[in-house]
């Protein structure tokens, strides 16, 4: 049952600050969503996970990625800058918004990546616009939150209310990176989470989060996906364990597998610059 038990969202728990607005706006039915573009070339557009806003990706992996492709970020629907709605967050929901932003950007095909819960989303999106989707790639991704999931420790720390918001974050990011990893790297990861971030309200995630409580799960329909599709796990993610990923790779036609020694959920945080090499191999 993963993250829905979190009544806060990453970026919300990690930084009070409010990121200055930069983002640009579409309207999508019936939300205005924000966005971002960075670089030239095909578009790949990335899809973040559960509580998060698109000042959440590693900087450093969409620098690197932005040097090849037109890289498109975006906040889920009631996420940071973009607006609710008047429709149920579902992860269905979620999908059609992103085919919808694609619309109102004039894009009619793009590589796609999602992260966690953006890697459902990613799923959804391509069962249902299987034609605006040219490869594919899902980042710590599972295919129902009943396949696999954490360990119930882990799951206690993740649904453990207690502490300011900062200290809630501080127990997230144990839960995103290996130990000995973290160890090392707390001085980088201050640097990363301590950016200016977006907000999103307590409501609106709990509401993402019932969103991928509800959710039926894809795993029986993965044989349908035709896109050649890269599978991204970390050995060491206690979120979504690995085994989540080999299933998809048994499950989807064709599909290959990037699984990282050391790497936690938080893994584009530790290898950005393996990731996007990874990725890019791909994509070429």
């Amino acid at each position: 049952m993963v993250l829905l038990l979190i009544s806060l969202g990453i970026g919300s728990m990690i930084s009070s600050c409010k990121q200055q607005d930069l983002n640009l706006k579409a309207q999508v039915g019936d939300i205005k969503m924000a966005y971002r573009l960075q670089g030239e070339g095909y578009p790949l557009i990335m899809i973040m996970g559960f509580g998060g806003t698109m000042d959440l990706w590693d900087p450093n992996l969409i620098k690197i990625l932005s040097n090849r492709y037109k890289v498109i970020v975006f906040d889920n629907r009631g996420m940071g800058g973009t607006t609710a709605g008047d429709r149920k967050f579902t992860i269905e929901q979620f999908a059609d918004d992103t085919a919808g932003l694609m619309k109102a950007l004039h894009i009619d095909r793009a590589h796609v990546l999602g992260w966690s819960m953006g890697a459902e989303i990613a799923m959804e999106f391509i069962l249902r616009h299987p034609q605006k989707v040219k490869k594919l790639i899902l980042y710590a991704a599972d295919c129902s939150l009943r396949e696999y999931p954490p360990a119930p420790d882990v799951t206690a720390k993740l649904s453990d209310p207690s502490g300011t918001p900062e200290e809630r974050g501080k127990r997230l990011i144990s839960l995103l990176f290996p130990p000995a990893w973290l160890s090392q790297h707390g001085d980088y990861l201050k640097k990363i989470f301590s950016r200016p971030m977006e907000d999103s309200s307590p409501e609106n995630i709990q509401r993402q989060a019932s969103a991928m409580g509800e959710w039926g799960g894809c795993c029986e329909r993965l044989y349908q996906i035709q896109s050649e599709t890269l599978i991204i796990t970390g050995k060491d993610d206690i979120i979504t364990p690995p085994q989540n990923s080999y299933t998809l790779v048994k499950k989807i036609p064709g599909a290959r597998l990037a699984a990282f020694e050391d790497g936690g959920h938080g893994l584009m945080y530790q290898f950005p610059e393996r990731i996007a090499e990874t990725v890019t191999d791909f994509l070429n």
